[in-house]
């Protein structure tokens, strides 16, 4: 009795530092692309691209994670669940209701430099294409993204 009371306090203290795998929220999403915008800042936009793409633990935290996109081409440079789409330029594909969401990242992100776009995407939770809004943040010619799925 007593591990099995020993085990379900050392779960309940290790969830939180287990990320927002469950149901991150959109402060979780702008949390994770200031950090990143910061760890860009300090480090250089090779070594984030670097921790993106080696699926650090502060980039990819279960549903919620960051990509980065060049903001003149849109290719994307970086993505930790999805590495076959690094080095491709998607921006005027659509998603699956037919929007054009990637080319209106890089808009917001030209115009405004930060702030949300809704679109449908495929949660590597489910395998399902559900409702999707990413915050997206300008720093320098590349901009930060990272969304969650609409409930």
């Amino acid at each position: 009795m007593k591990l099995l009371s020993l085990l379900a306090v050392s779960t309940a203290l290790l969830l939180p530092l287990s990320g927002h795998a469950a149901d991150p929220t959109e402060k979780d999403a702008i949390a994770m692309v200031e950090k990143g915008a910061a760890y860009l800042k300090a480090h250089g936009k090779e070594e984030l691209l670097r921790k993106v793409s080696a699926k650090d633990p502060d980039y990819l935290q279960g549903t919620l994670y960051i990509d980065v996109r060049d903001l003149t081409s849109g290719i994307v440079l970086a993505h930790p669940v999805n590495a076959s789409i690094v080095g491709k330029d998607l921006t005027d594909m659509p998603d699956a209701s037919g929007k054009k969401y990637r080319r209106e990242i890089i808009e917001l992100a030209a115009k405004k430099g930060h702030g949300w776009v809704d679109y449908q995407y495929k949660n590597p939770a489910t395998g399902k294409i559900e409702p999707k809004t990413t915050y997206i943040l300008r720093v320098g010619d590349v901009v930060l993204e990272a969304g969650i799925y609409k409930k």
